[in-house]
């Protein structure tokens, strides 16, 4: 390899690190809709996105995430356990998700946060190796991911991980 070509391949090196970190920093910072809010104008904008993909209401309801050693566990329950309304939504949605997931379709969740939300691509390319269960609870309804692949263990943590920082106040760490 003559001195050119190293230092083509070398600028070549450069521009994709720089455009990968440039890639995780915007995700990480979010849209700036309003004038530069940054992870507040993000959490507006997953919410507004969101409820157009979620038919349930996210001020009634909450997300809880569970990583666990071999996945993690999703609920999402109505905040009045009585709002027949909202757990009737959470588990016709919920339902979908699930045969979707289990189909590698996580349009979805790129609809609401992004094509590069963190751990998204991984689950979306291994999608045949992850487990994805439905169940019903009382005040809404459960998805269990189970993987026997510690890299995809980690990318259902880090897509977790997301959805608690993009859904502020309707998400939180489960027990």
């Amino acid at each position: 390899m003559n001195v050119a070509q190293r230092r083509l391949l070398t600028a070549g090196i450069t521009t994709a690190c720089i455009g990968a970190a440039l890639g995780a920093a915007l995700w990480i910072g979010g849209p700036q809709q309003d004038g530069g809010e940054g992870q507040t104008s993000r959490k507006e904008a997953v919410a507004e996105r969101g409820r157009s993909v979620m038919p349930f209401d996210l001020e009634e309801t909450t997300h809880h995430f569970t990583p666990t050693d071999t996945g993690g566990v999703q609920d999402v329950v109505a905040d009045q356990p009585d709002d027949d309304k909202q757990i009737a939504l959470i588990r016709t949605h919920l339902k979908q998700e699930a045969k979707a997931f289990a189909q590698g379709d996580f349009g979805d969740p790129a609809q609401i946060h992004g094509d590069s939300m963190p751990g998204l691509a991984a689950l979306a390319e291994g999608y045949e190796r992850v487990e994805v269960r439905y169940k019903e609870r009382s005040d809404g309804a459960t998805l269990t991911y189970t993987t026997d692949e510690p890299a995809l263990v980690d990318a259902l943590h880090d897509w977790f991980e997301a959805q608690l920082s993009d859904h502020g106040d309707h998400a939180e760490t489960g027990h």
